[in-house]
């Protein structure tokens, strides 16, 4: 009789080895799991230095003398939270502004309750915004202040820069949607076709857990499966595992949006697209991109699903600034605030970029056909 072909010893002999690696892994995840995890987020020390009804304004206490002797304000999104700037120490973008000796300021959004449901842009960017921002320009005895807007923030920045332009210096923007005429992301399909007046009507504010669960269903295998997946195989690795719940309590921390503010949003940008056109009204006043006249540095994520490029770079063509500049970074939507590699790039290329322009004299604004030649694309 003919030997076995099939190498059952073999077989057998790694089946246990996995077997033993199985189990000690389980072992030493069951230690890091009961430890004392250190799961802090947002501990970057800052003072509340001004409040307006659920909106406060951060003031971070600097950690080096100031190197510019204008301020910077972060204006975040209205869904979940600017904690995400300061997610850990050492993985921050709110420190890596401080060690740069940017004087950091930042609104948080707080929570809306019942009441703010029929707040609406106009509320957020001519009055929320603006009392941050005289706030901040009468403190620093200053005309204008840096401004910087994130995701939502950032199409609000936008906005306030447009109806605003003598109390801003210098504008930077972070995957910002500006343009929404777009199918290369599915949020952007989707959003043309939700019934918008129907879920405020029902929800009045929209709840940040609807939210959350729509965009999760943006990449269900990735966003629903994979990183859990992912988790059971490092979940042995103490620094790993705090570092994934640092990220899961950042995104399960999600407000509620004001009803009519998300009503006028998506029906305004996502369904006819009035920004990018100069049509789009807050408080009476039609907002023209063309009056955006200070520089400008737009930074937008090449694999980001949420907020895809096409959704981003005519920013830079649609402002009247004769300097502008894009950065398309490697990355995804939250990838330029959290990962390793662009915390090394991304908040101290732009606290460089505000440098070369703290408190100097503006040339002219010129021509369309001069801005195209001064207009620069980057990719990093």
């Amino acid at each position: 009789m003919n030997a076995p072909k099939i190498p059952i010893d073999l077989i057998f002999s790694r089946l246990a080895e996995n077997a033993r690696r199985l189990q000690e892994r389980t072992r030493k995840a069951s230690d890091v799991l009961l430890d004392g995890l250190q799961t802090s987020i947002a501990t970057t020390p800052y003072e509340v230095v001004c409040q307006e009804d659920r909106v406060k304004l951060k003031h971070y206490l600097p950690r080096t003398k100031s190197r510019l002797k204008t301020p910077l304000l972060v204006v975040y999104a209205l869904i979940n939270r600017e904690t995400m700037l300061d997610l850990q120490p050492g993985r921050s973008v709110v420190e890596r502004f401080l060690e740069d000796g940017v004087d950091l300021y930042m609104i948080d959004w707080g929570y809306p309750g019942r009441k703010d449901k029929f707040l609406t842009i106009d509320d957020h960017v001519n009055g929320y915004m603006d009392t941050m921002v005289d706030f901040i320009r009468k403190k620093h005895r200053l005309r204008k202040i840096n401004l910087m807007g994130i995701c939502m923030g950032g199409t609000f920045s936008v906005m306030y820069a447009a109806l605003h332009p003598a109390k801003i210096r210098n504008l930077v923007t972070t995957v910002t949607p500006t343009h929404f005429d777009t199918d290369q992301g599915l949020l952007h399909v989707w959003m043309k076709a939700v019934d918008v007046d129907r879920m405020v009507d029902t929800y009045g504010n929209i709840p940040g857990d609807l939210l959350n669960f729509s965009f999760l269903l943006l990449n269900p295998a990735r966003l629903m499966i994979d990183k859990y997946v992912g988790f059971m195989d490092k979940m042995d690795d103490k620094t790993f595992v705090e570092n994934f719940i640092r990220m899961e309590k950042w995104i399960f921390d999600s407000p509620d949006v004001p009803g009519e503010t998300f009503r006028q949003f998506m029906k305004d940008c996502y369904q006819q697209n009035l920004l990018i056109k100069n049509q789009m009204v807050i408080g009476g006043r039609r907002i023209d991109l063309r009056k955006i006249r200070v520089p400008l540095m737009n930074f937008y994520g090449q694999y980001d699903h949420l907020v895809p490029p096409a959704a981003c770079e005519g920013l830079t063509r649609a402002v009247g600034s004769t300097d502008t500049e894009d950065v398309c970074l490697k990355t995804g939507h939250i990838g330029i605030y959290v990962s390793a590699k662009f915390q090394q790039e991304f908040a101290p290329k732009i606290a460089r970029w505000l440098k070369a322009r703290d408190l100097k004299p503006r040339a002219a604004t010129g021509s369309k056909t001069r801005k195209t030649g001064s207009h620069r694309r980057k990719a990093v």
